[in-house]
């Protein structure tokens, strides 16, 4: 990945199942911003179980002692919210988005990684504007023709396990947080 992409354009997105490879993800973001500037933005809600995925993250961080999340389960940032969050950001942070998305069969379970924006519920054909300096996306489900009932019908184990192997990461390429 690179450190000069142009603003706006799409994230390259590579795919990380080992923790080792979602720890150098965040390391290398944190690496080239003051941790006070990273902000996390953990988009979905609590009423999808494969839509969980962004606040049980945040939760999770916030567990871990992060201060700087938005989107748990006790406040999710959800659609709604979401187009009220993006606009009043800090023009000085550096976010890192973190969504569940659905992907290929191959992909499931994986967390797509990439620096740029993320699409929020482009899977389910909604119009948010892309958000995010760093992209984090674990793919719950495979794409198909009922994205809705997909998001529904995922494991609430596997989005849980996926949700806690990202959370451990950041904390860890933080440094000196309190992990699970």
């Amino acid at each position: 990945m690179t450190a000069s992409r142009t603003p706006g354009a799409s994230p390259i997105f590579f795919a990380a199942s080992g923790a080792e490879e979602l720890r150098r993800f965040f390391r290398g973001a944190f690496d080239r911003h003051p941790a006070e500037r990273i902000l996390f933005l953990c988009i979905g809600t609590d009423r999808s179980t494969g839509d969980s995925l962004g606040p049980l993250v945040g939760t999770m961080l916030e567990e871990r002692g992060v201060t700087r999340v938005i989107g748990t389960l006790r406040e999710p940032c959800d659609a709604d919210r979401l187009s009220l969050v993006a606009p009043a950001l800090p023009s000085d942070a550096v976010v890192i988005a973190i969504d569940a998305c659905l992907g290929r069969p191959e992909n499931v379970g994986r967390v797509l990684l990439g620096e740029g924006p993320l699409q929020p519920a482009r899977s389910v054909g909604a119009a948010l504007p892309p958000v995010g300096h760093y992209s984090v996306a674990g793919v719950v489900g495979e794409y198909g023709p009922k994205p809705y009932i997909t998001l529904q019908t995922t494991s609430l184990y596997a989005v849980m396990d996926m949700a806690k192997r990202i959370a451990d990461a950041a904390a860890a390429a933080l440094g000196g947080l309190r992990s699970e």
